[in-house]
């Protein structure tokens, strides 16, 4: 397939290219069936094998446990083998799966079927993302990258909602189905464009002479660039906290997906998959905000108020009565989600080498996966021994605890910084946060 420029995409290096605007396209329907599922599974396998609250939560974490083994396996598979071929074995794994739920006798055969979809969510949820790097001009991954990454916010915000609504108004069956259309429908999107097949490096323009290539080596050879001086253990220096942030605030998202529905009927409010729908609209609004107060202020200008307001709306949802209330806390949800997890990803991928930007999205998507298995077995605990508005309460704990780890360490490493600089010293890597 071409990769000539759409109309208006701009000069010699295009980023809107047929390959990947499909490619975007394909990774929001994956997720879109995910998402979809996601929240109305609880409610569904409630109603249908009765199991308490820890035991309904292992339908969410044992799906995401799956799916973050799997993407550190397809990793190392994709060295020997197509990742076209890949990725058309990834979606049909996960069409089957989802079409085999509702045939599901049994808790462990749904769970079987969980893991089935995991793998081919994880592999998927690889490829793809390798895909678009790969498309992606140099001057322009981190633009790229952040309307590619769009595409999950998006589905993360409407999924849950449309799938609700398919729940209580066709079943089941019906959801499944709508689900493994979604997921279906990339395969001739990606056949009839070429997306996969065509997905290789943009032709670099500007490529130096081979003098000036050869000068250039011998140049780095005595000065190397600054960004592949970050060896691994300063690269991890770096992504703890960023990591350890991300999990925090992704264990109360799976909260939310897990037992929400469950909540609505325990506190008599209908309709509770406007939650997502109002929490979609303030994620939207505040994503293109905060990316630019990151690029000119830094991650803390954004984090500190964000992480707070997460607090309050999951002290509103726990105290929830009313539609009203239930709304409040959907528009301040999606505000401080939406600032938070952008700005955690462009945090880990600044200043690290562009050759490890494949492994940091994946340690940002598979924190993202963890946080919402142990979150959803943790909360699951919570509720099963108190009451569902206590765990959300215990949700808002935890968006404390962000808060306050955020501010220790960056309070630490200010010091720090003071220190060394007043002694001519150089910060080691957790003090460059």
């Amino acid at each position: 397939m071409s990769r000539r420029p759409l109309p208006g995409s701009g000069g010699g290096e295009p980023l809107w290219t047929r390959s990947f605007i499909v490619l975007t396209i394909s990774y929001f329907l994956m997720f879109l069936c995910l998402q979809m599922l996601l929240s109305p599974f609880p409610s569904y396998v409630k109603d249908r094998f009765a199991p308490g609250d820890l035991a309904l939560s292992l339908v969410t974490s044992v799906f995401a446990l799956t799916a973050i083994a799997t993407r550190f396996a397809t990793a190392a598979i994709m060295r020997q083998v197509s990742k076209t071929l890949l990725l058309y074995v990834s979606i049909g794994i996960s069409v089957l799966a989802t079409l085999a739920y509702p045939f599901a006798d049994s808790l462990p055969a749904l769970l079987a079927l969980r893991v089935l979809f995991g793998v081919g969510f994880g592999m998927g949820s690889t490829v793809m993302p390798t895909l678009v790097s790969r498309i992606i001009p140099i001057r322009r991954l981190g633009e790229g990258i952040g309307y590619f990454g769009l595409s999950t916010s998006l589905a993360m915000s409407f999924g849950p909602m449309i799938g609700l609504s398919l729940l209580d108004g066709f079943g089941f069956n019906v959801l499944t189905m709508w689900g493994a259309a979604a997921a279906a429908a990339i395969v001739p999107l990606l056949a009839l464009t070429g997306a996969a097949a065509s997905s290789r490096p943009p032709v670099d323009h500007n490529r130096r002479s081979g003098a000036e290539t050869r000068a250039a080596s011998a140049k780095a050879s005595v000065i190397p660039p600054p960004q592949e001086e970050l060896s691994s253990n300063r690269l991890a220096g770096r992504l703890w906290l960023p990591v350890t942030l991300n999990t925090l605030m992704s264990a109360c998202y799976g909260g939310i997906l897990s037992f929400l529905a469950l909540y609505g009927r325990e506190i008599g409010i209908a309709n509770i998959g406007l939650f997502f729908l109002f929490n979609a609209l303030t994620v939207l609004a505040v994503r293109p905000v905060s990316g630019r107060l990151y690029d000119t202020k830094g991650h803390g200008v954004v984090l500190v108020p964000a992480a707070a307001v997460l607090v309050i709306s999951l002290g509103l949802l726990s105290y929830a009565h009313s539609m009203g209330m239930l709304l409040a806390s959907a528009l301040l949800f999606g505000l401080g989600y939406g600032a938070i997890q952008p700005t955690v990803q462009a945090w880990m991928l600044g200043g690290a080498p562009r050759t490890s930007h494949g492994m940091i999205n994946s340690l940002f998507y598979n924190s993202i996966d963890l946080g919402v298995a142990v979150g959803s077995m943790a909360l699951g605990a919570v509720a099963a021994s108190t009451s569902y508005a206590v765990m959300y309460r215990f949700s808002a704990g935890i968006m404390l605890l962000f808060l306050g780890l955020y501010l220790v360490v960056a309070l630490a490493g200010s010091r720090l910084r003071k220190r060394l600089a007043d002694t001519g010293g150089a910060a080691p890597a957790h003090a460059e946060q």
